[in-house]
């Protein structure tokens, strides 16, 4: 472990004490990379240790985790545990047709993949991982009642002892990491020149359960994000480490509200998702769709991300997102990460929070409505030709030109480059597509007559590769 490996970093002079406020995926997290340094952190949390809790309430228990928050886990020697012992790798959707049927639609390459992993589990590890350093103090069942951001100072209230006086704490550094509703935000907003958005989709969610078969396996293929898209609504299901998955259901709020009785949902999943039945269960889903609430879905933006050198947010609390592109998790650990380049880069902690929240607030809002995005693909687009056929000529120009074509979710998932370039990527493509419709679409039928009739020689690729490239070179030049 590199543990103290910048504790020279000028960046850190005068910020010897610093205070996490939420000790969730990126909360415990960031206080592993700032114990690294040398720094005294103190964490902050409303809830009970989640590792001595039987049932953890809240959001979803299983996630999807890619490049990015494997970036980050790395730093403190996580992924390969996740990649190798834990996660489940999904390398595909399964597509869940209204009739029953089914068909893969890959995500990228064939060694590519996504992992399923548990929300508590990660959180969990993450504690432990917290718990090897001296320099780490947690403290849950603290509320956080008040704050001033430019002391900064923080006011909490204990939730398991309410007759305890309030605790006043003064750290050098106070790191926000409470989520979408989150509390030093809130004292942010009280700022002058503070901007703010936020907005509930009309969709809601809830949690659903596909039991293991008798024989304790898996009841559908595991290695697949299964999607039973219906255009204004939709299901998705994600393997468990138990040989279980996670139903989630999306749709609009005024549809959970008209389903009222048993007769109801039952009528309404025979029409609509009607191969789920005997996965889930009648008396399952009955029992579960009743006693589950339908959860609301907010994506949130704000800026700047920091109060001059005495605070930061990072995480859901700077950049909350619908669940659709599955970067939720991925985007906030990966803030864990560009904050500490830029704790590296700067010569004070004032200059280096100012550089996160500008170089940073980009891309989040970038990913927000990505995400806003990928829910159409997802509920409707992945049943429509035209996405299919897009998906297969990106994948064919990727292999063509691995380093001037990469698909957008390729670019999300499986790298690191910047979210608001992903953007600024395939728009370029989507022009580039369009320009050479008649010249493209000639030389793609050409290739896929040759594979198709295995007689595409190496030198035949080459020059198509090299007409392709030449070509691609002439439309960026052009838009230069």
């Amino acid at each position: 472990m590199r543990r103290g490996r910048m504790e020279g970093c000028t960046a850190n002079e005068h910020v010897r004490k610093v205070a996490v406020v939420g000790a969730g995926l990126v909360g415990a997290l960031e206080a592993c990379f700032l114990a690294q340094r040398g720094m005294q952190v103190d964490v902050y949390d409303i809830r009970p240790d989640i590792r001595e809790m039987e049932h953890v309430p809240g959001r979803s228990i299983n996630l999807a985790m890619s490049v990015r928050a494997l970036a980050a886990l790395k730093d403190i020697e996580l992924d390969e545990h996740i990649k190798q012992e834990y996660g489940i790798p999904m390398h595909a959707r399964m597509i869940h047709n209204k009739e029953g049927g089914t068909y893969g639609i890959s995500y990228g390459k064939e060694n590519q993949c996504i992992y399923s992993v548990g929300r508590r589990y990660v959180n969990e590890i993450l504690l432990d991982k917290g718990d090897t350093f001296s320099n780490i103090t947690y403290h849950f069942n603290h509320k956080l009642v008040r704050a001033d951001l430019d002391k900064p100072q923080l006011t909490f209230k204990r939730t398991d002892i309410p007759d305890e006086d309030e605790i006043v704490v003064n750290p050098d550094l106070v790191i926000g990491c409470d989520g979408a509703y989150s509390a030093v935000r809130r004292e942010m907003m009280r700022r002058p020149r503070f901007n703010y958005s936020q907005e509930y989709i009309p969709h809601a969610y809830m949690e659903l359960s596909v039991p293991p078969t008798p024989a304790g396996d898996f009841a559908m293929a595991e290695n697949y994000l299964h999607i039973w898209p219906r255009g204004q609504f939709m299901m998705i299901a994600l393997p468990n480490q138990d040989q279980s998955f996670t139903l989630t259901l999306f749709m609009p709020t005024a549809t959970f509200n008209s389903i009222t009785d048993e007769a109801s949902l039952l009528q309404f999943f025979r029409e609509n998702f009607c191969d789920s039945i005997s996965l889930i269960g009648k008396e399952n889903l009955v029992r579960d769709y009743f006693s589950n609430p339908a959860l609301p879905l907010v994506s949130v933006k704000c800026f700047p991300y920091n109060v001059g050198s005495t605070a930061v947010i990072l995480g859901d609390a700077a950049h909350a997102m619908v669940p659709f592109y599955g970067q939720g998790m991925n985007c906030g650990m990966e803030d864990c990460l560009v904050l500490n380049q830029q704790i590296d880069s700067c010569s004070s902690i004032g200059d280096a929070l100012e550089e996160y929240s500008k170089f940073r607030n980009p891309d989040a809002e970038a990913m927000c409505d990505l995400a806003m995005y990928n829910y159409i693909e997802m509920r409707d687009l992945v049943n429509k030709k035209s996405f299919l056929v897009r998906k297969k000529l990106d994948n064919l120009l990727h292999w063509l030109l691995p380093s001037w074509w990469v698909p957008l979710y390729t670019s999300v998932t499986f790298s690191r480059m910047r979210y608001h370039k992903c953007i600024e990527n395939r728009r370029w493509q989507d022009e580039a597509l369009s320009r050479i419709s008649g010249v493209g679409g000639l030389v793609s039928i050409v290739v896929v007559y040759l594979l198709a009739r295995h007689k595409a020689t190496s030198q035949a690729l080459t020059d198509i590769s090299n007409i392709a490239l030449k070509y691609m070179t002439n439309l960026k030049i052009t838009k230069m």
